[in-house]
């Protein structure tokens, strides 16, 4: 291994431990989510940005993930349907409360996903599940927002952060810049972490919901992998059960 992996290594490894530090704001998450999961609710899930997307499929019909989850993946801001209109969508005002319409977001728990947590589409979202009265939880970096302008192009006009605005905040503690690795006479840093602590995030929270069920004495709805024996016929009951609820099912 290079000294330039084994820098983005060790930032990956504390960047791990630090999330696993916050091991109260995880388990008032999961808390929400299993209560959801036992009202026989949805969890909704919406990365509100262009990579943010990622955290969605990472929740969404994934195997060894909870099956009652609406991913919540509006064209307008995936990569794939243009990175520059992705940019420019995620940070038009207003554009948030019809795609919760599109997806059906009522009841349940509404979970915000952007490490960056700053742009229109995540504060929108926020505000808009208070206003619907859904408990909502945001994953994004406190330290993140904290030293981004208040006046940044690249924010809602009221300047808020994402996790001034959710029930529960879930710090996933994405450095400042995201990327994490230096060359020298590089003036840019390489190698972003936002996705691995996104996706690191997300899992312990859904750990934790699933021993919450458990400790409850529900059954956890999870899928299982279709490429594995019988998990074809695991994941026919939940899609039975839940189709008609989640669109993109």
């Amino acid at each position: 291994m290079t000294r330039y992996a084994e820098q983005y290594s060790k930032a990956v490894h504390a960047l791990l431990g630090q999330i696993e530090s916050e091991e109260r704001s995880i388990h008032d998450a999961a808390k929400l989510m299993s209560e959801t999961i036992i009202r026989d609710e949805l969890i909704h899930v919406i990365g509100t940005g262009g990579h943010s997307n990622i955290g969605t499929y990472e929740m969404f019909m994934r195997a060894g993930g909870l099956g009652p989850v609406n991913g919540v993946l509006d064209p307008g801001t995936l990569l794939s349907m243009g990175a520059l209109r992705s940019s420019r969508i995620e940070r038009t005002p207003g554009y948030a409360p019809a795609v919760l319409d599109a997806f059906n977001v009522t009841g349940g728990v509404l979970i915000i996903i952007n490490a960056y947590g700053i742009n229109a589409m995540t504060i929108d979202t926020a505000l808009e599940g208070k206003k619907r009265g859904i408990p909502t939880i945001g994953v994004t970096s406190r330290s993140f927002g904290d030293n981004i302008p208040a006046d940044h192009p690249a924010r809602h006009p009221s300047g808020k952060n994402l996790y001034q605005l959710v029930d529960v905040f879930v710090d996933c503690h994405m450095p400042l810049g995201d990327a994490v690795v230096e060359f020298e006479n590089v003036p840019a840093r390489v190698a972003p972490v936002s996705t691995l602590v996104l996706s690191y995030t997300l899992n312990l929270m859904v750990i934790e919901t699933v021993r919450l069920l458990k400790e409850r004495g529900f059954e956890p709805p999870i899928w299982t992998s279709g490429n594995m024996p019988g998990g074809q016929e695991a994941g026919r009951k939940l899609i039975e059960k839940y189709r008609s609820r989640i669109r993109l099912l």
